[in-house]
């Protein structure tokens, strides 16, 4: 499908191919949809929300519900205030939510509708809200529009108290249920009393129940997102991607936070249990040092077969640092680290990791950029297996390499969304998906004489 992929690589500014990113709004939405009773809302038209839920529900196989403004050539012209006022009123009376969560689109953006103002006029039943966050579709990624949904949050409910309710705030950043759930067992094993905001556990990986549930069980409490307010502090996870939140908490509540990579590998692992235990004064468990042993003890089993391997990584910003940071300590190279996402800040956080490893000369690493770009890359001096989201299936197939999907979105296979990849448990799964594909391969291409049993 693209063999002809040119080598001869053309710097390009105004064009984008086969993007390694999709839109604000589709981030704003996920976040809303950790916030128990929430019912999102685009502000745009339908045809905008529902490709949006489309994304979400062919990644999570899971229903995505949200709401549209249903903009017509009149609101385009005139603008949405009236549509939102009667969508809100609407959604109350017929879905009955706690919280309205209203997101812009390219459209609402660009005629410069004011959803703020639009709110206050309003008339909103007693005990429920309403918030919006501002998501151009042609800014950022939807990594842009996630944290920009949780500032919007933040921004509206977070009360500032005079009292410290001793609660840990836990930002698990861009990441899937599963990754979530691990989160809160590895709090709860040291002892930690928290609040994780957002937490589409329980929404987004729900169980069948035999009867359909608009509103299920899982996301944060509105109570829970007010008390962050009052938090003793945040450990936010991912260093990209909660940068906004942190920053809106501590100028509206004084609340510090501690930010840092998503727990993705042990060393970033180590660093989310110690957080934690520095907060709780608890010992790690027994349980947790098991785990980590058995992490190492698999690389140390397997290096043979990885050391000196080299990956090209890609996808969102703190997901292909949290990955490469995995690889390194398997002693493989992460050749090429792509994201769609345009920040700065990724280029410096994953100089300095690689730095660390000293590998940094031999290694690419851009934000902003797309896969046709990483492709050609690989056509110019070749990796030994991709680690990304579906779209690098192609290129994968174009030049024979074994590819391992993980973060988002993965939209060609199932019950992913329910696995971690964080924590030592997460560790382990990505550390048996990379050497099972290298030995896939191995297996596959190799002469039937050494065609190997046991290995």
């Amino acid at each position: 499908m693209l063999d002809l992929t040119p080598k001869e690589i053309t710097e390009r500014k105004a064009l984008r191919i086969n993007p390694c990113k999709t839109c604000q709004p589709v981030g704003a939405l996920y976040c809303a949809l950790g916030v128990h009773k929430c019912m999102p809302h685009s502000h745009g038209s339908q045809g905008c929300v529902s490709y949006h839920r489309s994304v979400l529900a062919r990644h999570f196989k899971e229903p995505a519900i949200a709401t549209t403004s249903s903009f017509s050539e009149g609101a385009c012209v005139f603008g949405g205030g009236s549509n939102v006022k009667t969508a809100v009123k609407n959604i109350f009376d017929i879905y009955d939510p706690d919280i309205i969560a209203c997101h812009t689109t390219c459209l609402s953006e660009t005629i410069g509708d004011d959803l703020n103002t639009y709110i206050q006029q309003m008339d909103i039943p007693q005990g429920k809200y309403v918030i919006h966050c501002n998501t151009p579709s042609y800014v950022g990624s939807h990594v842009n529009g996630f944290f920009n949904m949780m500032a919007g949050f933040i921004e509206y409910l977070a009360e500032k108290a005079d009292t410290c309710n001793g609660k840990i705030g836990i930002f698990p950043g861009f990441v899937n249920p599963g990754d979530m759930r691990e989160m809160k067992r590895i709090a709860g094993l040291v002892k930690a009393d928290y609040i994780m905001f957002p937490d589409t556990s329980g929404v987004m990986d729900a169980p069948i129940t035999g009867r359909y549930e608009m509103y299920p069980k899982g996301g944060t409490t509105i109570a829970n997102i007010k008390k962050l307010g009052a938090a003793r502090k945040i450990i936010a996870l991912g260093e990209i991607t909660e940068q906004e939140p942190c920053m809106v908490l501590k100028r509206k509540c004084g609340i510090e936070s501690n930010i840092m990579p998503l727990p993705i590998g042990i060393t970033n692992t180590d660093e989310y249990i110690m957080a934690l235990t520095r907060l709780t004064n608890a010992e790690v468990p027994y349980s947790l040092e098991e785990e980590r042993g058995q992490i190492v003890d698999i690389m140390l089993d397997s290096s043979a077969y990885v050391f000196g391997k080299k990956v090209a990584i890609y996808g969102d910003p703190d997901t292909v640092l949290g990955i490469a940071s995995l690889v390194l300590e398997m002693g493989m190279i992460p050749k090429y680290m792509l994201t769609g996402t345009p920040m700065d800040a990724f280029a410096k956080k994953a100089k300095t990791l690689l730095d660390k490893y000293g590998v940094y000369d031999q290694c690419k690493v851009k934000a902003a950029g797309d896969l046709f770009e990483l492709h050609q890359w690989i056509k110019n001096e070749t990796v030994d297996i991709l680690i990304g989201t579906t779209y690098g299936k192609q290129i994968a197939k174009a030049e024979d390499i074994p590819i391992v999907r993980a973060g988002f979105p993965v939209l060609d296979r199932h019950a992913h969304a329910l696995q971690p990849i964080v924590g030592y448990k997460g560790a382990l799964r990505l550390v048996e998906m990379i050497l099972n594909a290298i030995l896939d391969k191995q297996d596959r291409i190799c002469a039937d004489e050494d065609l190997e049993i046991v290995l």
